[in-house]
């Protein structure tokens, strides 16, 4: 059964860090375009970065360049995403998702997505 697990979400002061992790199982991620989505109380689901395993290409949203950073880790079949001074407007629930061969910022903004995971709660609060 293919599926993505995520988790290292939590309640974190403004200024603070975060590290999410997906990890995929029933798969590899070695063809696979791997992003983060956030979607915040009455908004949409929107495309936060991605990376393709197959390149190492990276695409990330405006709002979170300079803060937040995709990465990967092949032999845990892991992709985290570090985000550092966190700010209120990054609350949200945090999903993983992945699509084989999708381009970074097609993925990112389609957005294209094969496999969601069940999403972690991230709140940025004082």
């Amino acid at each position: 059964q293919l599926q993505l697990v995520e988790s290292g979400g939590g309640l974190v002061q403004p200024g603070g860090s975060l590290r999410l992790s997906c990890t995929a199982s029933g798969f590899t991620l070695d063809h696979y375009t791997i992003g983060w989505f956030r979607q915040a109380p009455g908004k949409e689901r929107e495309g936060v970065s991605c990376i393709s395993r197959r390149d190492s290409s990276t695409y990330y949203t405006d709002s979170v360049k300079g803060r937040f950073t995709i990465s990967g880790d092949n032999g845990k079949n892991t992709v985290y995403l570090q985000m550092n001074s966190l700010k209120l407007e990054d609350t949200g629930v945090y999903y993983c998702g992945a699509a084989l061969l999708a381009g970074v910022h097609a993925m990112c903004v389609g957005p294209r997505v094969q496999y969601w995971g069940q999403g972690t709660q991230v709140t940025v609060s004082s």
